[in-house]
């Protein structure tokens, strides 16, 4: 029996792929995390002529840019695709246009800290089998009205290695989720389909390329949408295939997701995301 989740959800979990977890954090700490996400985007933004965008398969259009593939140590800021007009000018002020923040805001930034360590976490991580949860990467994302991209069905262990699979994430609702403004969609049971790909580092670890193994895509059909408000959590096994909406209304779809990894699994060096000088840490606070 797990120490916070019931056997009754552990066995959703494991039967699915994904737990959804309403009113887990407190609204209150979300718009606290919400109004910390945003100063950090107006602190850290970078101009126009430095930005990296994100394509619809959540990852960098450039993809071989530095400032991306050393964003695990760092608290970077991401476009959206659509943020910049024709003429190649913003559509809006900077930290508006923004996709996200990544990767490591959970270990340089307190309230970001406060918010993703907690015993509660570190309890959950336990109950869905978990030996030695360490926290690999955080991503707050903005999904902004009218611009916010889709993100296409992927799988997160094909970006986060591990042998055995192991990264599991922790997706926090930070506004409300909903259909009209890109909430997220899971296939329950995908996590048992094979992974399909692989992205990792070329040989001279200036860029990230794709191994593809099976070309035909995740099924397009039997999604589930995973509608959620404000505080939800949702669990999502790493070999799930999920996918999000574009946001075409006009409120924004805040989210905040860690992506935990067990320390008794090998974590690929090849990765994109590697830490040489920031020591991978638990979900306990110290």
């Amino acid at each position: 029996m797990g120490t916070f989740l019931s056997p009754a959800q552990i066995a959703q979990y494991q039967r699915d792929g994904f737990l959804v977890l309403p009113d887990f954090a407190d609204a209150g700490r979300c718009l606290e995390l919400r109004e910390r996400a945003l100063a950090l985007a107006r602190e850290h933004v970078p101009s126009p002529q430095l930005a990296t965008i994100f394509t619809a398969d959540g990852q960098a259009l450039h993809a071989s840019d530095e400032y991306f593939l050393t964003s695990g140590e760092a608290i970077r800021c991401f476009f959206e695709k659509d943020a910049f007009d024709t003429d190649g000018r913003l559509r809006a002020e900077a930290h508006l246009c923004l996709n996200k923040l990544g990767h490591a805001m959970h270990d340089l930034d307190p309230v970001f800290d406060a918010f993703s360590r907690t015993p509660r976490l570190a309890a959950l991580a336990g109950d869905i089998g978990m030996h030695d949860a360490l926290l690999l990467q955080s991503m707050y994302i903005f999904k902004q009205a009218r611009i916010g991209g889709e993100v296409i069905c992927h799988t997160d262990h094909t970006y986060l290695w591990t042998e055995p699979r192991s990264v599991v994430g922790f997706w926090f609702a930070i506004d409300d989720a909903t259909t009209e403004n890109g909430c997220m969609w899971a296939l329950p049971g995908g996590h048992r389909i094979p992974v399909k790909n692989r992205s990792h580092l070329n040989a001279s670890r200036t860029a990230t390329i794709m191994d593809q193994w099976d070309k035909q895509p995740y099924p397009g059909t039997g999604l589930v949408a995973l509608e959620a408000r404000r505080g939800t959590l949702v669990l999502l096994d790493g070999a799930l295939p999920h996918r999000s909406g574009a946001n075409l209304s006009d409120k924004p779809r805040h989210a905040y997701t860690i992506h935990a990894i067990d320390a008794e699994a090998n974590y690929l060096p090849d990765n994109w995301l590697q830490r040489t000088t920031l020591p991978l840490r638990g979900f306990g606070s110290c």
